[in-house]
């Protein structure tokens, strides 16, 4: 009898590096781990989410734009999406190999210049590097909150800061008396204007620096045309509401399961009274 087949269910190359540098992030220090953003499709055929509480930053995000979605940058992402989906101890050992280099002593991680920490095991996995690594700073901004608030704040590692990130389905959690937050704002002057502190200089200042943390939005015409000179907090807040608006009331919710409500008839069809589907009014 030949032995079991071994290969491994998706087989491509595995990235020799995983950290990398923008000039950006260069600039200042900082090294960069990126997944590819938002939702999408591997090229072996499985379909992706890697910010799954993403609200409305989904339409003016900057990883779906410019070098973002060059071919050789949009195959090196995708490809440690599927390092970390097939085979997440491995990726892990990677990581702690490759960050034991002399460079990182000292030096600043930005997790995720774009995606997300999309599953439970996958933050864990990030929990155990980080622990391991700990002459390393590690950072990120989040929308995942509930997932933080369960397995990162009762226990956090010293060397891991976040910052958690308006514009996504998950803002009503956030405190802007407690938690250290993000929102993006049209411009710098508006940022000024609402007492918050702009991180242009340095990321680095939305760790090291004050609590509430402004964002310019980026300077994308289509993008500052979807944005309104809203910021992304007061955009995401006018979705919410308009969406609990078109939840159906209670009298819809007996109609659909066929029981009558008051004053309505009864042989009203379920079909005509299901509330109408959520548009978002910038897309």
């Amino acid at each position: 009898m030949s032995p079991p087949d071994s290969t491994p269910p998706h087989s491509y190359p595995r990235p020799s590096r995983l950290l990398a540098q923008n000039r950006e992030m260069r600039a200042i220090g900082v090294w960069n781990w990126s997944l590819p953003a938002w939702a999408g499709r591997l090229p072996d055929g499985r379909s992706y989410n890697t910010c799954p509480s993403a609200g409305i930053c989904r339409h003016v995000c900057y990883a779906r734009h410019g070098t973002y979605t060059w071919p050789a940058v949009k195959a090196k992402h995708q490809s440690n999406l599927q390092f970390v989906l097939d085979d997440l101890s491995g990726w892990r050992q990677s990581l702690i190999a490759e960050l034991g280099a002399r460079k990182f002593l000292g030096a600043w991680v930005r997790i995720h210049d774009s995606g997300d920490f999309f599953s439970d095991d996958y933050l864990l996995a990030w929990l155990h590097v980080i622990r391991a690594r700990s002459a390393t700073n590690f950072y990120a901004y989040t929308k995942e909150i509930g997932r933080f608030r369960a397995l990162v704040e009762p226990n956090p590692p010293t060397n891991f800061l976040w910052v958690y990130s308006f514009g996504g389905t998950q803002d009503a959690a956030l405190d802007i008396d407690c938690d250290r937050v993000a929102d993006v704002f049209p411009n710098e002057e508006s940022i000024a204007a609402a007492g918050w502190n702009s991180q242009e200089a340095s990321d680095l200042l939305a760790l090291l620096g004050p609590r509430l943390v402004g964002i310019p939005a980026n300077r994308i015409p289509h993008f500052l045309k979807r944005l309104k000179g809203r910021t992304f907090r007061a955009w995401q807040a006018e979705v919410d509401a308009e969406r609990r608006t078109r939840r159906p009331q209670l009298g819809d919710l007996r109609l659909a399961h066929g029981v009558p409500g008051p004053m309505t008839p009864a042989s009203a069809p379920s079909s005509d009274l299901a509330p109408a589907p959520h548009r978002d009014p910038a897309a």
